[in-house]
């Protein structure tokens, strides 16, 4: 698998380079006032191709017909960014730098290397966080310009019936349904598994302290498989999205120095202070997780076998999840998880779980990455044609949606008209 994704990576770079040294960057199209550059095409058609996993070399054709979309949807982008200058629609700074972070860490965990992620892009990280803060800053604007131009169309009953009449042998069916509640409980170590824990951070700290370079230790220690294989990097976090134990002391360090081992819920942490920014830490960490041992889960395993057996004796499933349940949002929503489409189902436990059960019957205890859950199944709908009598606000949904499209196109269409649009490369 690890060959396979190599071959993929500089098959991804061969081509990019190649074409970049075909093509000189610079103006690609112009909109008004507005430029579309040769390489923001590139850049997106990049993060099309490290998105979906596609091998470009294998699919020249399709590169080329996801470049002339590329460029059709920038115009769009364009036209809709001076009128964003019209109407003085502004980005949040913050909400930017939170896209732009989980951006670039999604591309590394993609292509596996913040050096293998420069040679896909030919840039420096510098370049590439420089470049995608502008397509995220752009796209940000075009949202907000779509939402603020067509958040208050309405739509007629009379519309939803003529939009249901029209297109209901199109209409997708609806897939199986399934209407759950779950009680969690979370799996707490020992004071056994926990001391095993701190004598491995304790070794990781004598070894920082003898010397040792903190982000190869992080690689070789640390157990946050989402900032391992970086050295630990976190990038930069706002104040408030981290666990309190971890804030506080995140916050208080300067720059470059290295935290004393921290508590939190997920285990024990050494911390590097890489930067701070106002209310914004770039920080790296190495985690040493308290794992719990067959014995601690064999006790909750116990307890929700406990809390099923009093629900099977009749006492209200809702009021159990109050009294016993681990999930946040117990209180409020009494275990209830919702209603969702069954190959939906995020959680392929929940899935394989949910498959066995009958209406009003309850699973035995399962594991998943969340700890350990009993489920009720509430109710459960067969696949089914729509209808407007049981689904009419899906269907007004839809035709809500149908009609804002129809009234952006027509917008687009009247700014093409209006703006002067002038391609300067070939499709």
């Amino acid at each position: 698998m690890q060959k396979v994704k190599k071959v993929f990576l500089v098959s991804l770079a061969l081509v990019s380079l190649s074409y970049a040294q075909n093509l000189v960057d610079g103006i690609a199209v112009v909109v008004g006032k507005e430029i579309v550059l040769r390489s923001e095409i590139e850049n997106q058609v990049r993060n099309y191709l490290i998105h979906n996993r596609i091998n470009a070399q294998e699919k020249p054709q399709l590169v080329a017909k996801l470049r002339n979309k590329t460029v059709d949807a920038l115009i769009e982008q364009k036209l809709m960014l001076a009128q964003a200058e019209i109407d003085t629609i502004t980005v949040d700074p913050e909400m930017l730098d939170q896209r732009v972070e989980q951006r670039i860490k999604y591309l590394i965990e993609r292509v596996g290397s913040e050096d293998q992620l420069e040679k896909t892009f030919q840039g420096s990280m510098k370049k590439i966080r420089k470049d995608t803060r502008k397509l995220l800053g752009e796209q940000l604007l075009v949202e907000q310009v779509r939402q603020q131009r067509f958040r208050s169309i309405k739509i007629s009953k009379r519309e939803v019936e003529e939009f249901y009449q029209t297109y209901k042998d199109s209409l997708p069916k609806l897939d199986e349904t399934v209407q759950i509640s779950h009680i969690l409980k979370i799996v707490s170590a020992s004071g056994d598994a926990k001391a095993e824990a701190y004598k491995t951070i304790l070794d990781v700290k004598l070894q920082l302290e003898n010397g040792a370079k903190f982000e190869d230790l992080a690689q070789k220690y640390s157990q946050d498989p989402a900032s391992q294989k970086r050295g630990g990097d976190l990038g930069l976090i706002s104040r408030g999205d981290f666990v309190k134990e971890y804030e506080t002391v995140a916050f208080s360090l300067n720059d470059g120095q290295v935290s004393d081992i921290v508590e939190t819920q997920f285990g024990f942490h050494i911390i590097k202070m890489v930067e701070r920014r106002g209310e914004k830490v770039h920080t790296k960490h190495i985690l040493i997780m308290v794992t719990p041992t067959e014995n601690d889960e064999q006790r909750i395993i116990d307890e929700l076998n406990a809390i099923r057996q009093k629900a099977l004796n009749g006492e209200d499933f809702s009021k159990l999840a109050v009294e016993y349940s681990d999930d946040d949002n117990a209180i409020k929503d009494k275990g209830h998880l919702g209603t969702f489409e069954y190959d939906q189902l995020v959680v392929p436990q929940f899935k394989e779980v949910i498959s066995t059960l009958k209406e009003g019957e309850i699973s035995l205890p399962f594991k998943t990455d969340f700890g350990y859950h009993i489920v009720l199944l509430e109710k459960r709908k067969a696949a089914r044609v729509i209808s407007l009598s049981d689904d009419w606000q899906k269907i007004e949904e839809m035709a809500r949606n149908f009609k804002m499209e129809k009234e952006y196109k027509k917008w687009i269409s009247s700014l093409k008209e209006r703006v002067p649009i002038s391609i300067k490369i070939e499709s």
